[in-house]
């Protein structure tokens, strides 16, 4: 059985179980909502203050947050690994994952799938479309291309960044806080880069690449040139991340002893 059928009957049954408890997903979304409209809150709460910040204006930075939404969404359904050390290492499940004939991750990803999260999408789309209205942008018939390779992109420098956190499981089975203390880290990247000092936008750019899923491609079609560069990088770097964080998976796998008794 192929893995694109595995993954349609998972989505399928997933969905089965979901609409089961519709007012259960309605108020996730609801939540999921709320906070993002805390986050807007808060920039326009800054821009009321200012009218730039480091040269950027408010629907700019408006534009570039509904960007992030996007990726972060496609990270959010697919890559809930953040309790793969006290789920699948403390409690033993990943014993049962290693029975079968299917990639190990591959079959987490499937268990750990959110697919309502798959609504910041289209609240990153209205974001962008009431900012993008606001700043009189135009389309050319090879951004939705790029938007997508983007999108792409980001979405997989987010997920290689957290399993290859979640790797360091197989070599240490102790519960640590640094899932959450990344997941604060990674809010960075919604906001220019070059409104940080230096060291946090090397950080950013290349250590834990978090700039590559907001602003570095939103800054492309906000006609941004000095930024071009970075953007074409996007899914560069997350094949990259990504790659590393399925190499460091592989790798670790093969170090992991059981639960014990």
């Amino acid at each position: 059985m192929s893995y694109l059928s595995i993954f349609v009957q998972y989505v399928g049954q997933y969905m089965k179980t979901r609409l089961t408890y519709r007012s259960d997903m309605v108020v996730e979304i609801l939540s999921d909502l709320l906070f993002q409209a805390v986050n807007l809150i808060f920039i326009l709460v800054v821009f009321g203050h200012t009218k730039l910040l480091s040269g950027w204006s408010k629907d700019e930075i408006i534009f570039i947050y509904g960007f992030f939404l996007v990726p972060f969404a496609l990270f959010s359904t697919f890559f809930n690994i953040w309790d793969f050390n006290e789920r699948y290492i403390v409690k033993g499940e990943l014993d049962r994952i290693l029975t079968r004939p299917i990639h190990s991750l591959f079959q987490i990803i499937l268990e750990r799938m959110e697919l309502e999260s798959m609504f910041g999408v289209i609240t990153g789309l209205a974001v962008m479309f009431y900012a993008g209205s606001n700043l009189g942008m135009t389309i050319a018939w090879y951004d939705p291309f790029l938007f997508l390779l983007f999108v792409i992109g980001g979405a997989l420098v987010y997920a290689g960044i957290f399993i290859s956190l979640a790797t360091i499981s197989f070599w240490s089975d102790s519960r640590t806080d640094i899932m959450p203390m990344m997941y604060n880290i990674g809010n960075f990247g919604r906001y220019p880069v070059d409104i940080y000092n230096q060291i946090i936008r090397y950080v950013l750019t290349w250590i834990l690449p978090f700039a590559f899923v907001g602003v570095y491609p939103a800054a492309f079609f906000l006609n941004k040139t000095e930024w071009y560069g970075y953007a074409y990088l996007t899914p560069v770097m997350g094949i990259f991340f990504f790659a590393l964080a399925i190499f460091l998976w592989n790798i670790g796998v093969t170090k992991y002893r059981g639960a014990g008794s």
